[in-house]
């Protein structure tokens, strides 16, 4: 098969993993309506074509948190990485190493934090919910510090999992869900082979080390859905500055209100998410509560943003749009299914010459010239 996009990596994947894992990481909430909107409102933001402009000297370097990345985006956090790749963590994490940009490690990884920190030579970025075991919270938080992690990601836009209703039919979850995942397994042998059988531990591996027993994937939703906390209030966030003097970030603002409490609170970033459609189905989609909020805290705090990217067009987009950074989910996950480390390092490179054609055809010679004057219109559908 051709790989030219992040959408023929979907397609591979789709071929190769069995049916619970890829419906895990292709759906979203309810109906799915926000997931499909991230994608057509993103493709709807009109780029000002500009011309003659001399771009030979194109530079897409930029600096976040004092760190130099070779372009404006980082790997999302994404739960069982592991489990769509041998070691996917380790794999994914090495390929956006290579490349000179962050991968954040999820609190629900199948690789602990103390296997995929000492394969990589840049700092990773930890991700972390707030959770009713605060002692876990602690100890994740001592973990990441001790391995050299340099900035937090705080997910605050999952005080109870959404309602997927993918996962009770593809057999994430649902009744007979392990004997449905296990005959799925049978009819995937590449999958099977490569991360069933030579990809175990199949553990929550920062969760494991915690609790010092085997966490598996039978434990995964229970897990989490007995352990996430509404009660969530911008004091937890006081709490865990007691253990974490690094950047922080806020991953999940939808509206400018929430992001004016983040630059009161004292966050550094926040990234402007509604979960990749994943959590409450209808809200906007990031395309479109990107341009309030950068109007209420822009120069304030940094501004990253996640949902519906596919490719370097879309970051262009989502950078003209008010976002500093970007944050891939989806498309790393597809690329690590179809091709492993390998996979992820190839869709990099393609959304590096992606990023470049739509700077060439704006004028926009650097990062910082990515703004608004880049865009003709924003669409009011």
């Amino acid at each position: 098969m051709i790989i030219s996009s992040a959408n023929d990596y979907r397609a591979a994947a789709k071929r190769r993993l069995p049916p619970f894992l890829f419906h895990y990481i292709d759906g979203g909430a309810y109906e799915e309506y926000t997931l499909k909107r991230n994608i057509e409102d993103l493709s709807q933001i009109a780029l000002r074509q500009r011309v003659l402009n001399d771009m030979s000297q194109l530079n897409l370097e930029t600096q976040l948190f004092d760190e130099t990345m070779s372009m404006p985006v980082a790997l999302s956090p994404v739960g069982l990485t592991g489990m769509y790749a041998r070691r996917g963590e380790v794999q994914a994490a090495m390929a956006a190493d290579q490349k000179g940009i962050p991968f954040t490690m999820s609190t629900v990884s199948v690789c602990p934090i103390e296997e995929v920190a000492p394969k990589i030579n840049r700092p990773m970025w930890f991700q972390l919910y707030v959770l009713k075991d605060r002692g876990f919270m602690q100890n994740a938080l001592e973990r990441a510090k001790a391995a050299g992690c340099s900035t937090l990601v705080f997910t605050v836009d999952m005080p109870v999992p959404g309602a997927r209703y993918r996962d009770a039919h593809s057999g994430m979850s649902g009744k007979n869900a392990a004997m449905r995942r296990y005959l799925q397994s049978m009819t995937h042998p590449q999958w099977a082979w490569d991360v069933g059988l030579q990809g175990r531990p199949h553990d929550l591996g920062n969760i494991s080390a915690y609790l010092g027993k085997p966490t598996g994937l039978e434990d995964y939703i229970g897990w989490l859905g007995n352990n996430f906390d509404p009660s969530i209030s911008w004091k937890d966030l006081d709490w865990i500055r007691e253990y974490w003097d690094g950047p922080m970030v806020i991953k999940g603002i939808l509206d400018p209100e929430d992001a004016k409490d983040a630059v009161r609170f004292g966050a550094d970033g926040i990234v402007v998410s509604n979960h990749g459609g994943r959590q409450l189905d209808g809200v906007l989609s990031s395309a479109r509560a990107l341009p309030p909020i950068a109007d209420a805290v822009k120069g304030e705090i940094k501004i990253l943003a996640d949902s519906g990217i596919r490719n370097g067009l879309d970051i262009v987009r989502m950078l003209a749009l008010g976002a500093d950074v970007c944050m891939l989910g989806r498309a790393f996950v597809y690329a690590l299914a179809a091709g492993g480390g390998a996979g992820v390092s190839n869709l990099l490179e393609l959304i590096d010459k992606e990023m470049r054609v739509a700077m060439t055809l704006t004028g926009a010679k650097t990062i910082a010239d990515i703004n608004s004057d880049c865009l003709v219109k924003l669409s009011n559908k």
